[in-house]
């Protein structure tokens, strides 16, 4: 796993997704597994699991807002799972689970380059 964030803007501010260890290890204590959580979020039976998609957007906007704070000395309060059903209302369904996606494929990637 590597450090890796994806930024989204959401009425005039930008927010950091990342996914560590710590966004991973909320996501399999609620969904036993990242495979499980991340079959019912991108929707691969059908369409996406809305709490899931709200839940693992949660995770990785909090943990941002979580590590901003810490560096710049803030206290941005973290969103609460309606604030974010209602940002992922705002952005699209279909752009959120990409983000999503594109956000743990990243951090999950090996060292190794593509050639």
């Amino acid at each position: 796993m590597k450090d890796f964030s994806k930024e989204i803007t959401w009425k005039g501010q930008t927010y950091r997704l990342v996914f560590n260890l710590n966004v991973m290890e909320a996501i399999q204590a609620e969904y036993n597994s990242l495979d499980e959580w991340g079959d019912l979020s991108d929707g691969k039976n059908g369409e996406p699991d809305a709490k899931a998609v709200i839940f693992g957007f949660t995770e990785m906007l909090n943990e941002g807002i979580d590590i901003a704070n810490e560096e710049n000395g803030t206290s941005i309060p973290p969103f609460t799972h309606r604030q974010v059903g209602r940002l992922i209302t705002d952005i699209g369904l279909a752009n959120a689970t990409q983000t999503l996606n594109e956000t743990v494929i990243e951090s999950t990637k090996g060292d190794e380059k593509n050639e």
